[in-house]
């Protein structure tokens, strides 16, 4: 995995169900992996080895989804050598799950 995120970086993301409160739009997002046309956006992180977050794979807007992702496979997904790659601190900072969707210009 390209840039790894810090200890202290997954500490600032809430515990699993923290934010299940909060309305998807408005769920921040604290890390954005990705390689190719695939996307995770982080929401929650259970300290271990479990994300909670939107994913989209293979630019598939329409079947994109909220769901549990595991850390440790992520950290192992390689393309043809290339490896997954999680979007460095001063590029990426927590954001509006709204802000990101119009970023992306999906909804």
């Amino acid at each position: 995995m390209w840039n790894k995120p810090s200890k202290e970086r997954l500490s600032c993301i809430p515990r699993l169900y923290e934010t299940e409160e909060i309305p998807a739009k408005d769920k921040l997002i604290y890390l954005h992996f990705f390689i190719g046309g695939c996307d995770w956006f982080i929401a929650e992180y259970d300290g271990d080895d479990t994300f909670y977050g939107y994913v989209i794979l293979n630019v598939d807007f329409q079947n994109a989804e909220w769901g549990y992702i595991s850390y440790s496979e992520l950290k192992a997904i390689s393309i043809s050598g290339v490896e997954i790659d999680c979007e460095l601190e001063e590029h990426w900072t927590a954001k509006p799950f709204s802000e990101v969707a119009k970023r992306w210009a999906w909804r």
